[in-house]
């Protein structure tokens, strides 16, 4: 099925205007426990702010936002402008369909094309899609963050994953 689905894909790059579905998109995952500490989708101006204003993409199935994938920078410090943290949320409906793999592969050449030379992911260790999507795409575990934040008074590990491009500051 992922591959008829992934022929239907298209992406674009992720506007103000796609805000409302990104979001719903995003509470989902918040539902799930597993994609991260968030308990609350911010508004618009708090989630543009955060991320990088390139590296933004939206998977549609027809008129549908599917997923999105984006951004976030690791520091302020100009030595890191090349390293950010990859954000990929699958609509609950769409998930397994191959959406993820698609955005991810997207993001990965976009941020290439910015310059970046690392990507680096934060997945809880219970999230087996997202490992193995990450993994799948060239990212390497190089830690595990033990009981680095509380998830509903629970503590959470989360594994540190990263992908060093082939082709940027080689």
């Amino acid at each position: 099925m992922a591959a008829l689905i992934t022929a239907n894909l298209t992406l674009k790059p992720l506007l103000a205007n796609h805000y409302e579905a990104v979001s719903r998109i995003y509470r989902e995952g918040i539902a799930t426990g597993n994609a991260t500490l968030q308990t609350e989708s911010p508004d618009w101006p708090t989630w543009d702010n955060s991320h990088l204003p390139h590296c933004r993409l939206v998977a549609f199935i027809e008129e549908e936002v599917a997923g999105w994938a984006a951004l976030t920078p690791v520091s302020g410090r100009c030595v890191y402008r090349g390293v950010a943290e990859v954000s990929v949320y699958v609509g609950a409906q769409y998930r397994g369909w191959g959406v993820g793999k698609f955005l991810l592969q997207a993001l990965i050449q976009e941020s290439e094309a910015n310059s970046l030379w690392t990507l680096q992911a934060g997945i809880f260790k219970e999230n087996a899609a997202s490992l193995a999507l990450h993994r799948n795409s060239g990212f390497r575990v190089v830690g595990i963050r033990e009981k680095i934040g509380q998830l509903h008074g629970v503590w959470r590990d989360v594994c540190l994953l990263e992908r060093r491009s082939k082709v940027v500051g080689v």
